[in-house]
């Protein structure tokens, strides 16, 4: 009979992706283990692969559809004498690709569910985000204060479910466009033309409009559209929708200072040792056939691997917070924070204490680069419990990070500079490096944080200890 090739989970955390290519069309044949088409979700793009032989019957969902729920039907895979039309009816309705105007008829909204629109769309995220409802009121979505498009007797707003779509990801009240359509009907050109400032929006009055008037704050911090529209001036500002992965960041770090009790530590590092000692195992890597030298050391890579250590030589401080119990982990799993367009990413060196500062600097490049491209596996990425931020490339010379949950601690890295300081009642000049170690109060306590901080700062200024 014939085989429903679903939508895969990614990760655990995963609801839905994007599908964002096939390499098969309908009629083509595939064998076990043929790589059929690439899924997308916030963090990675991945391959999904045909699980038995046979002919591609239908395909359920067009390339490019977003939104597209873990086990819904993709496509159908017939077996040898089967036909097309023996496929089963999907389990699941696809959604449309994204762009793609719905083939139904337009059904006209309530008032009620225009006058809800939001500065930034809440529907359901990709990966582990859900909905957000407003912490003040505890309502989903406030009032927006904005005078109707044309509308019918009834008070319906006229417009193309295109058109709704289009104004919903681009944060504007479908309401407040004018329609330039059949009787006055909102069409996707309507809304291209208010989303560029072209056409105005219409606003209820001219006066800066309140929290209380637009219907009470909007949720984590963001702005209804009337809002924006009694703070900006049309035409001053270009509205860009968040996409998954910004969504995810957003949501995770607001929850990590919402609901981790942060609290930090901060000392400076000689990093003369380290810069010599750099510079020394730098010197003696092997040329290739090009002239360019097998490896070369960051500064990054000694502290992830003095961290590493530290995390060893404390375990205590190696910990994450577990509701009811803390985790102690035994291996020094440590993420390195990548900035990548629209985000961030965390790859896991894993066994971070155990490899050498050349294998941690193969490691952490291969990553990122792939990071940036997004083709980490979630195993990759996951787990961990501890990371290092740097910034020091930057010229930043201190910050305090926000701890990516479920991990305990992060180490915030800032530029090795000259400084001039005093000692044994001499001015002398050194290199110096500050961190700042943020902590979750509730696993890792003030004196344990000092405790595992004094210790990197003892391998870092002395980083041959780092192989005692």
């Amino acid at each position: 009979m014939p085989i429903n090739i679903t939508m895969p989970a990614l990760s655990p955390t995963m609801e839905e992706g994007k599908l964002a290519k096939w390499h098969v069309k309908e009629g083509d044949s595939v064998s076990s283990g043929d790589v059929i088409a690439e899924i997308e979700t916030d963090k990675a793009t991945m391959e999904v692969e045909a699980v038995d032989e046979g002919k591609i019957g239908k395909i359920m969902v067009a390339e490019g559809s977003e939104g597209v729920k873990v086990n819904a039907v993709i496509a159908v895979l017939l077996q040898e004498g089967e036909s097309a039309d023996a496929a089963p009816a999907p389990q699941a309705e696809a959604p449309k690709p994204a762009g793609a105007p719905k083939a139904e008829a337009p059904k006209p909204d309530s008032p009620k569910a225009d006058a809800g629109t939001l500065m930034y769309d809440k529907g359901t995220q990709t990966g582990s985000t859900a909905p957000v409802a407003n912490s003040n009121t505890g309502s989903s979505a406030p009032q927006a204060v904005a005078a109707p498009a044309s509308k019918s007797e009834g008070g319906k707003v006229f417009a193309s479910p295109l058109a709704r779509r289009l104004a919903k990801e681009a944060g504007i009240d479908v309401s407040a466009i004018s329609g330039s359509g059949p009787k006055g009907r909102v069409v996707k050109s309507d809304v291209e033309a208010a989303k560029s400032g072209k056409t105005p929006l219409k606003a209820a009055a001219s006066a800066p409009v309140t929290a209380q008037a637009a219907g009470g704050a909007a949720p984590a911090g963001g702005m209804t559209k009337a809002q924006v529209l009694a703070l900006y001036p049309e035409g001053s500002y270009e509205l860009v929708p968040n996409d998954g992965m910004r969504k995810v960041v957003a949501q995770r770090l607001t929850e990590s200072k919402q609901t981790v009790p942060h609290f930090y530590l901060t000392l400076d590092c000689k990093i003369d040792a380290l810069m010599a000692a750099r510079e020394q195992i730098n010197a003696s890597a092997p040329k290739g056939k090009d002239g360019k030298p097998a490896f070369k050391l960051s500064v990054n890579d000694f502290v992830m691997k003095a961290w590493a250590v530290a995390l060893q030589r404390v375990p205590a401080a190696n910990a994450t917070w577990a509701g009811d119990s803390i985790l102690y982990h035994k291996r020094s799993d440590v993420a390195v924070a990548v900035a990548v367009p629209g985000g961030l990413f965390t790859p896991v060196v894993k066994s971070c204490d155990t490899k050498t500062l050349r294998e941690i600097s193969e490691e952490v490049k291969d990553l990122a680069s792939r990071a940036k491209s997004k083709k980490l596996a979630p195993h990759e990425y996951q787990g961990g419990a501890s990371s290092v931020s740097n910034l020091g490339m930057f010229g930043i010379k201190h910050f305090s990070a926000v701890i990516n949950p479920p991990h305990g601690t992060i180490l915030a890295v800032g530029v090795g500079e000259e400084r001039v300081y005093p000692e044994n009642g001499q001015i002398k000049i050194g290199q110096f490096m500050t961190v700042t170690l943020s902590c979750d109060h509730r696993a890792v306590d003030g004196a344990l944080g000092a405790e595992v901080l004094g210790v990197f700062k003892g391998l870092i200024e002395n980083p041959v200890m780092m192989l005692a």
